[in-house]
């Protein structure tokens, strides 16, 4: 338990920034459906010119959130290196993989909690959540 609440202000900061991407990643995902329904109408060059510069704003928007992506898997890879298992970006929530009494558990934390409180059995999930203080 220890170990897993060491590692808390890496993991705090790694999902901050996994969270702030998601929502730059949604921004990013609505802005190019805008583009893609954009109303071409219209006649002659002007409307090819639009067009021409539409793609180009659908190819740079794409390489952006594919760079977002990429950032997003590093991290999630990093969490991974730290026996952390990610269960919600939008939550910040996280399961700390734990051996009680020879009993596998999960630890569980969240954004906004200051240390590692509460835990549930493998097979359940954050609705089956305890305080540690119940761990028998």
């Amino acid at each position: 338990m220890d170990a897993a609440n060491e590692t808390l202000p890496e993991a705090r900061e790694i999902l901050t920034v996994l969270a702030e991407h998601r929502l730059e990643l949604i921004r990013l995902r609505d802005r190019l459906l805008e583009l893609q329904n954009g109303d071409d109408a219209g006649g002659g060059g002007e409307a090819l010119g639009r067009r021409d510069v539409a793609v180009a704003d659908e190819k740079r928007l794409r390489l952006r959130m594919q760079g977002i992506i990429d950032q997003m898997q590093a991290s999630v890879a990093r969490l991974e290196e730290l026996s952390i298992t990610l269960r919600d970006i939008q939550t910040g929530l996280i399961d700390f993989p734990a051996l009680v009494a020879g009993r596998q558990i999960c630890l569980c934390w969240r954004l906004g909690e200051d240390q590692i409180e509460w835990w549930h059995e493998l097979s359940e999930g954050f609705g089956g959540r305890r305080r540690l203080s119940e761990l028998e």
